[in-house]
């Protein structure tokens, strides 16, 4: 059970990682499309500048889709490895408890 929590938080952990960095990376792409248009770059480089971005957006409602599935997959196997008695007080437990707490926490505050 030990294992299971560890390898649910941590998946919920590298979804989470990545999802900030393709939100990173839009702003950065919009932020370098918007530069180009100012300084009156080329339409070609603009348009493909564009596509960059597209594909990049694209990317993110894909990876919050996998977010709110590794939550369940972990709310799930947490709820079953708080009646464990294997696992009560182990860190691997108070790691998924915590992540489970902050979701809560800023799904309440959105």
């Amino acid at each position: 059970m030990k294992k299971q929590l560890k390898r649910k938080t941590d998946v919920y952990k590298r979804v989470s990682k990545e999802l900030q960095s393709y939100e990173k990376e839009v702003a950065r792409e919009q932020a370098k499309a918007d530069k180009m248009k100012a300084e009156g770059a080329d339409p070609f480089d603009i348009k493909q500048q564009e596509n960059v971005l597209a594909e990049s957006r694209m990317m993110i409602p894909d990876c919050r889709k996998r977010l709110v599935k590794a939550l369940q997959d972990l709310e799930s196997l947490l709820s079953e490895a708080e009646e464990d008695p294997s696992v009560e007080g182990t860190e691997e437990l108070k790691n998924a408890r915590s992540i489970v707490d902050a979701t809560e926490t800023i799904a309440v505050a959105c």
